[in-house]
């Protein structure tokens, strides 16, 4: 099973403000401890939103919007992808990740859809009718 672990950012990380040395060492090792058990597939840190965009859709027309995107109340800072055995396993590694701050920041987990598992869904939803 492979999971998503998602950082979110704060208003330091979003003004582009870089992590103290202690805070970077710290994720290095952490990031080091998971390749080193075999479970880390990718780990990358993400720009501020002012240097992304949002594409929207309305009416069939897609729309492209800069960032800032002043309506996102959660911003993404950060992401792992990781496989492990289990859900629970994948929140023992976010366990493990290097304390930032209260409230600041946090970590979300998703278990990530395997396209094999994603065509037997369709393939039963078809089956009972409900596509």
């Amino acid at each position: 099973m492979r999971f998503m672990i998602m950082g979110r950012g704060s208003e330091a990380s979003e003004a582009g403000v870089l992590p103290g040395d202690e805070l970077i060492e710290a994720m290095r090792a952490y990031n080091a401890s998971m390749t080193e058990a075999g479970v880390l597939v990718s780990a990358e840190a993400l720009h501020p939103m002012t240097r992304g965009a949002r594409i929207s859709y309305r009416k069939g027309t897609a729309v492209v919007i800069d960032g800032p995107f002043t309506e996102t109340k959660e911003v993404i800072a950060g992401f792992w992808i990781i496989e492990v055995e289990s859900k629970e396993e994948a929140v023992a590694w976010a366990l493990k990740m290097p304390y930032v701050q209260d409230g600041e920041e946090g970590v979300e987990i998703r278990e990530v859809f395997e396209v094999p598992e994603l065509d037997e869904r369709i393939a039963a939803e078809r089956a009972r009718g409900e596509r």
